[in-house]
């Protein structure tokens, strides 16, 4: 990568406005718009439980390819006891050159790569079982290897790629070259329409010339390869190139070599958690850019980034199932040996209560992630909503997992490892685990943007047949189609929303005592249907700007999602160690102890439905930002160090300038 240029010292990134409406039909075009395999979370929200897509719980693989990826997980294991120090690694903020080296020899790089490219080629079962053992070693050592190939390079050329690109770049991935995957930007977030990166063709065809600033890119500052979101502009009528084949224009996906002149990586950002991590900001400057590299066709950028995350998103997921293992072994060892009033803590209510929910809700995301992941490898099922459930669900429980941690251990629980094992105490990194799950509620799309996408594919069926009505674009006779349309659907599906199998006492009986929580998804998901479908009938196109109200029905989705994924878990661990019945009793009563506490959960949504602060609290909000409360505001000092708001758009001093740093 090149030094910053001083002669394009201060040249602007193109602020790219667009209105509210342009902005939803960018994200539309995006979506899949067509629904070609069944979907347990669709059906869930429209009020169905179709329990038959999940159980038979579908476990898959032949035994042989299960072996295989016993003796890879026992070797990754092993290297992360041996040569792994998570407390050098925190110290230093960074991942030891040497440690790169042995999970590149070891293979890490191409878990997710099959073997015909160089990789190990595991399913997605022990990819994430993998990434558990990585990240419970030190998070950064999980954030490396799943950016690397569950959104970096491997995965989008793995579902959209050529045969040429496979072959070129999938064997470099697999075993030497680490990948970057690069869409956001200083003032873009997760509004993809105003992206400002452009990829301009050249004059002769031959490729592309990058220009523009992405942030936050992880793995940017070591990476060898790069995905790159770019807009390519719009050819006009008559204007040079415009009639060559393909050139549509829009945001287009690029695989671009690290090394090309033109790339400066200009800071390595610095955060609260996840110090090991290799996360900078990188300058594209007139980067040319072979056309053979264009991943797909132009304008199918957006597209493809979301088909990635819908199983990319699937390894953040394991990373917090991990996470909450490694809490629950905590829990259990600090609260059965640490003594007060003459009882070990645990043994006390307020104590109890937490190491409970760490179980229970540690037993539900192991659920979640297993049962997400056996459908991915099964195939025949459209994960995208159970993906991002398992993004959502994971990311916000694994978070109130740790706290509960840290207030278990107490002072210890705020203490770093560092300072608890200079005085002689086990060094247990609690609050740097606090620190380092915080970010995965912001990771991969925030909860609140993660909320808002799920509202979307659970409302879609509603939206494909009456979605003209609501739509001020729509003519009459549009508007007349869908009425009908909508007439026809209603008529059949609404009745389906009166009378379900969680009204039969014997209702999925053969599910022992967990039947009772069966029966309750079953009711819960018909009654969430039917308030999901009286919102539209009130709100209509307002609906999408309820983002209180979506986000409960999405939340209540998540957890009836979680118990039904409980108790098949709990159900197939039972199956699984018919010769351990204590383990198959084991699993029985951490689900019913989840579904429990769900429970308890769910009741709270439902009701906040309709009763909550919601239109208040936006307008308060609005007060805020004219300023009305300013006075509130009086008798702190600014402690912010002096700077814009928005990053200005221009290279950093010399001092930030080319911190890529290659691992040999």
């Amino acid at each position: 990568m090149t030094a910053v240029d001083p002669a394009r010292k201060g040249q602007q990134q193109p602020d790219v406005q667009v209105d509210e409406r342009e902005a939803r039909r960018v994200a539309e075009a995006a979506r899949e718009t067509r629904w070609r395999q069944p979907s347990f979370g669709k059906e869930l929200f429209l009020g169905r439980l179709r329990l038959d897509l999940i159980h038979p719980y579908p476990q898959g693989g032949d035994p042989a390819e299960r072996e295989r990826g016993e003796e890879f997980l026992d070797r990754l294991r092993r290297f992360c006891e041996s040569e792994v120090d998570g407390l050098r690694i925190e110290r230093e903020s960074r991942i030891p050159d040497e440690v790169v080296r042995g999970l590149k020899e070891l293979g890490t790089l191409g878990m997710k790569i099959d073997r015909e490219y160089g990789g190990v080629g595991l399913s997605q079962v022990y990819y994430n079982r993998a990434l558990m053992i990585a990240g419970s070693a030190h998070p950064a050592l999980g954030a490396l290897l799943s950016a690397h190939q569950s959104i970096g390079v491997p995965q989008p050329l793995k579902l959209f790629g050529t045969p040429e690109q496979k072959q070129k770049f999938l064997p470099r991935c697999a075993q030497t070259d680490i990948s970057a995957f690069l869409l956001t930007e200083p003032d873009v977030g997760s509004d993809p329409a105003r992206l400002s990166t452009t990829a301009t063709p050249t004059e002769d065809g031959t490729g592309y010339l990058l220009d523009g600033v992405k942030l936050w890119t992880t793995n940017g500052v070591v990476a060898d390869l790069l995905v790159v979101m770019a807009r390519v502009p719009r050819p006009e009528q008559g204007s040079a190139g415009s009639d060559r084949p393909g050139y549509r224009g829009g945001i287009t996906a690029f695989v671009v070599e690290a090394d090309s002149s033109g790339i400066t990586v200009e800071n390595r950002n610095a955060f609260m958690g996840l110090r090991g991590i290799e996360n900078g900001v990188t300058r594209f400057h007139r980067v040319f850019v072979p056309a053979e590299n264009r991943v797909g066709e132009e304008g199918q950028g957006l597209k493809i980034a979301l088909t990635t995350l819908n199983t990319g998103r699937l390894s953040l997921p394991a990373l917090c199932s991990g996470a909450a293992k490694w809490c629950l072994k905590i829990a259990r060892e600090w609260s059965g040996v640490r003594v007060q009033w003459g009882r070990p803590v645990g043994e006390h209510e307020a104590i109890a209560g937490k190491v409970a929910f760490v179980a229970a809700t540690t037993f539900a995301l192991d659920a979640v992630l297993e049962l997400s992941s056996e459908l991915a490898d099964a195939g025949g099922h459209d994960i995208r909503i159970e993906a991002a459930l398992a993004k959502l669900y994971g990311s916000e429980m694994a978070w109130l997992v740790a706290d509960e941690l840290v207030q278990i251990r107490g002072g210890r629980g705020y203490e770093t490892a560092e300072s608890l094992a200079a005085r002689g105490e086990r060094g247990v990194p609690a609050e740097q685990l606090l620190r380092d799950l915080r970010i995965n509620r912001i990771f991969e799309g925030s909860s609140e943007i993660m909320r808002l996408l799920i509202a979307r594919e659970a409302v879609d069926t509603h939206l494909s047949v009456a979605g003209d009505i609501i739509d001020p674009e729509a003519d009459t006779a549009r508007k007349a189609k869908a009425v009908a349309r909508a007439g026809g659907f209603y008529a059949r599906w609404l009745p389906t929303l009166v009378l379900g199998k969680g009204q039969v006492p014997g209702g999925f009986g053969d599910f022992g005592p967990l039947a009772k929580h069966l029966r309750y998804v079953e009711r819960a998901s018909r009654r969430l249907a039917r308030q999901t479908f009286y919102a539209m009938s009130r709100w209509q196109g307002g609906l999408e700007r309820r983002q209180g109200f979506l986000g409960r029905v999405v939340d209540i989705g998540a957890e009836l999602f979680a118990m039904s994924a409980s108790c098949v878990r709990a159900e197939a661990l039972r199956q699984e160690h018919r010769d351990d019945p204590e383990r198959g009793r084991s699993a029985y009563e951490l689900a019913d102890a989840f579904c429990r506490q769900a429970r308890v959960r769910v009741d709270e949504l439902f009701e906040r439905l309709w009763r909550n602060t919601d239109t208040g609290d936006r307008k308060l909000a609005r007060q805020v930002l004219s300023g009305r409360y300013t006075w509130l505001e009086e008798g702190v000092l600014d402690a912010s160090v002096p700077g814009p708001w928005i990053a200005e758009q221009e290279p950093g001093p010399s001092t930030k300038a080319d911190v890529h740093r290659k691992i040999e």
